[in-house]
């Protein structure tokens, strides 16, 4: 056993597989999307049988890696070499191989193979099979650059990978209306707490010089004030991504996806991850008691609203979400507290009960034999508290008045102030139905009735004579001296299309004009 375990930690390195299986999987599901004529049927069983068998072999070698950390030991972080650099900061290709990350990767991994063989059943049939398979591969690869990374930027981009999947399959009925708005107002929200993430990796740059996960805490040289604005990036991260007030709308629109998506998504996986980076922030958090007690009143304020909400769902994913949310505001509270290894293994169990749970409620009709219960006594009593958690407290009409109607509204006016305003500035071609337009005009011109138009259509054609007898017949006494004047042409263009000349053009005529 001792000498298997050796092997295994000197085969360290081959943990890279581990996030690049499932991705892996989802290039070669796409490349047969795109290149593949026969869709259907036929091509579910080896679309299903790739991305399952990627997540097996992710979760075989995970295994593995779980014995040799448990028999002998493995190193804690595994380096790769260098990937970019930020300024005089380095970015390594490094995984973290701790108590934090290896448990969760595992966890990770083996529901998502539970997931993926229950749809490749619940799902047969559906036009968007490959699509969705497609999309839990990427999923799975963010979920576990998450967790396995050793640095903030590398844990990033499985941040962004979890989250464009996300938004993927909550539109997966692109079709319908309703669908494709869930997921844009899921994209949106989502961008809050990456651009505090991306505002965490800046400052921990700018601070502290590093942005691996053990380097951030510092060498206890950081002000109160660098490592408080440090951590509130981070937080507001993990606040968003974990649906905790006051962005906890968004995850309820998010149940318009298929239900195995739901599962792993928002009921079991992804709506951990914040939980997660907290885990990975303790040395830092434990700096900023004023951050450690603001993640105590977030946390007992979203159990408190999810538990309400919960009570007076009637659909039973509605009712299961509001209680994930509730289990994992206790969680941050329980971060807000000090007991990060607590809320780790809490947030294990019951992203597994959870996930049990989301992938039995398409059966919860047929097993079970009684109507659900009432809403409690002392709720139905209170008309207003009632009539505010059936609501949701009017918090997803506030979150869609201030952040998603102004985002769609500021990309509409972008739009048009680019179409009437920048291209005609630029001279760019206008559209293909005004081109269009333009050429029925001039041809209809040209062909004009009367005396008018048969004289221009005669002159153009004595035009068109000339140009072919002088410009194209070769002449190389004519063709040199045009080719020139051509070159000229071309290189006064070139310099009037500089931003710097169109703007001394624009204001010597405001110059002239005033």
């Amino acid at each position: 056993m001792n000498a298997l375990a050796t092997q295994l930690g000197e085969a360290t390195p081959l943990v890279w597989l581990v996030p690049l299986l499932p991705l892996l999987a989802a290039a070669a599901i796409a490349m047969r999307m795109l290149f593949c004529r026969e869709h259907g049927d036929r091509q579910e069983p080896f679309t299903a049988g790739l991305a399952s068998a990627a997540a097996l072999g992710a979760l075989f070698l995970l295994l593995l890696f779980d014995l040799a950390a448990l028999v002998n030991g493995v190193p804690e972080t595994l380096r790769a070499g260098e990937w970019l650099a930020i300024g005089l900061t380095p970015v390594g290709l490094s995984l973290a191989l701790d108590a934090y990350s290896l448990p969760a990767a595992t966890l990770v991994t083996l529901i998502a193979c539970i997931a993926l063989r229950f749809s490749a059943t619940y799902l047969h049939r559906e036009n968007g099979f490959q699509r969705f398979f497609l999309g839990m591969c990427l999923f799975l690869a963010g979920m576990l650059l998450i967790v396995l990374s050793g640095n903030a930027v590398l844990a990033f981009v499985g941040w962004e990978l979890a989250g464009i999947s996300s938004w993927l399959l909550i539109a997966y009925a692109w079709e319908r209306p309703v669908a494709t708005g869930n997921a844009v107002f899921v994209f949106v929200a989502n961008r809050v707490g990456d651009g505090g993430f991306l505002l965490g990796i800046g400052l921990a740059v700018w601070s502290v010089g590093s942005v691996e996960w053990a380097g951030l805490a510092g060498d206890g040289t950081l002000s109160a004030l660098s490592a408080r604005l440090l951590a509130s990036g981070f937080v507001l991260a993990a606040l968003v991504k974990s649906a905790q007030l006051p962005f906890t709308p968004w995850i309820a629109r998010a149940l318009e996806g298929p239900t195995p998506s739901s599962a792993v998504f928002y009921g079991s996986l992804m709506v951990h991850a914040g939980v997660f980076l907290l885990c990975r922030l303790q040395g830092l958090l434990l700096q900023v008691p004023d951050m450690m007690a603001l993640l105590v009143v977030v946390g007992v304020a979203t159990a408190l609203y999810g538990g309400l909400c919960a009570l007076v769902q009637s659909d039973v994913k509605s009712a299961l979400i509001f209680s994930t949310v509730t289990q994992v505001g206790l969680m941050f509270m329980l971060c807000g507290l000090g007991l990060f290894a607590l809320a780790a293994v809490y947030s294990g169990l019951h992203a597994t009960w959870r996930a049990y749970q989301f992938l039995l409620a398409p059966t919860y009709m047929h097993l079970v034999r009684r109507p659900a219960r009432p809403v409690p006594r002392w709720l139905a009593r209170q008309r207003w508290l009632y009539t505010a958690a059936l609501q949701r407290f009017w918090i997803e009409p506030l979150a869609s008045t201030l952040l998603t109607r102004p985002t769609l509204a500021l990309g509409r006016d972008v739009r048009a102030l680019d179409e009437q305003v920048i291209d005609p500035l630029l001279g760019t071609p206008r559209g293909d139905h005004d081109v269009a337009a333009g050429v029925a005009a001039t041809d209809a011109l040209i062909r004009g009735h009367g005396f008018a138009g048969r004289a221009l259509f005669a002159f153009a054609a004595w035009l068109q004579r000339i140009e072919n007898r002088l410009l194209l017949s070769g002449d190389d006494a004519m063709m040199k001296p045009l080719r020139r004047i051509g070159r000229y042409a071309d290189a006064i263009e070139l310099l009037l299309e500089q931003p710097r000349y169109l703007m001394l053009m624009v204001m010597a005529t405001l110059v002239v004009i005033l």
